[in-house]
């Protein structure tokens, strides 16, 4: 088999038209019929059934489609990497991101990796923790953002900063004048937060959990931006990472230093501990890092100012 009859099985099952399939491929139809017949001769039987009016998967080329695209994918991985290995002028880096990080300090970041490395595509995936971990685990991609993960030798975290978790609530909340809060002045009010499998509800759960209390939920969203919302809106309270509070105030809610218990989680970068970063994914880690280390050197009453 090679690349080129892959590809060429792909379009074809994708279009299911060997004219749209040529078309894609910039291939003559007679070119892809011979392609697509030395695959199906190399693999000993028939991949689609073809009449004067229709093409279908045959049984088998429905079993090799989902492989054609792994190896094509994987085709397609090596050769990205290999570039990024040797030069820093083309490729790509891809990196996973919890929404709260993807959202607010993750753009500002990917400004400076643009100035300096035009030439370099990113792909970001805005995902939650536990898929974050997962993307990098399975090496869909390089770099991840997320929250400190337990135990897990297959992966390696380098820490950026703690992240402290704040109160959310409405500007005409008595709570919005408050210099702090406590969870036992929180809990009295209609909770909003994310749904499961969302680390920061698990993390809210657990810590509530320690001291005896129970997070009462009346509302759940998957998005960061809906909860937010809901809270400005006046439905009710939430907890976020310290690292929202802006998103968090162009919605129209404030934050307030949470204590009672107080909650703080590392935030770092997570790679496969048995991978070797390609230049372009080290040159954004450095990035990360150094930025990072700017902004974790300010007081951290500013998070709770005007910004």
């Amino acid at each position: 088999m090679t690349v080129k009859q892959l590809r060429a099985f792909v379009a074809v099952a994708q279009t299911l038209s060997f004219a749209q399939a040529g078309e894609r491929l910039y291939m003559s139809q007679s070119a892809l019929s011979l392609s697509i017949k030395a695959l199906e001769d190399r693999l000993g039987g028939r991949l689609f059934s073809r009449t004067t009016r229709a093409v279908n998967l045959s049984p088998e080329g429905q079993a090799l489609l989902p492989l054609a695209r792994r190896l094509i994918a994987d085709w397609d991985n090596v050769e990205d990497e290999l570039r990024q290995r040797f030069t820093l002028r083309r490729g790509r880096v891809s990196i996973a991101a919890m929404p709260s990080f993807a959202g607010n300090r993750l753009p500002p970041m990917l400004m400076h990796f643009r100035e300096r490395y035009p030439a370099i595509g990113i792909t970001v995936h805005d995902v939650i923790n536990e898929q974050v971990i997962e993307m990098v685990r399975n090496r869909q991609v390089e770099l991840g953002i997320a929250f400190e993960p337990g135990s897990d030798t297959s992966l390696s975290f380098k820490p950026l900063y703690m992240d402290r978790f704040v109160a959310v609530v409405p500007e005409t909340s008595p709570l919005a004048e408050c210099k702090e809060v406590s969870w036992e002045d929180l809990l009295p009010y209609p909770f909003i937060t994310l749904q499961r499998p969302s680390s920061v509800r698990v993390m809210l759960e657990d810590s509530l959990s320690i001291g005896g209390q129970r997070l009462d939920v009346s509302m759940e969203s998957h998005q960061l931006a809906t909860v937010g919302r809901m809270v400005s809106s006046g439905l009710g309270v939430s907890v976020m990472p310290a690292l929202c509070i802006q998103q968090m105030h162009e919605l129209g809610a404030r934050c307030i230093p949470l204590v009672n218990p107080v909650i703080e989680r590392s935030i770092g970068i997570l790679t496969k501990a048995d991978h070797e970063l390609s230049v372009a994914a080290q040159a954004l880690a450095d990035i990360l890092g150094q930025l990072d280390a700017q902004t974790s050197q300010r007081k951290p009453t500013i998070l709770f100012g005007d910004q």
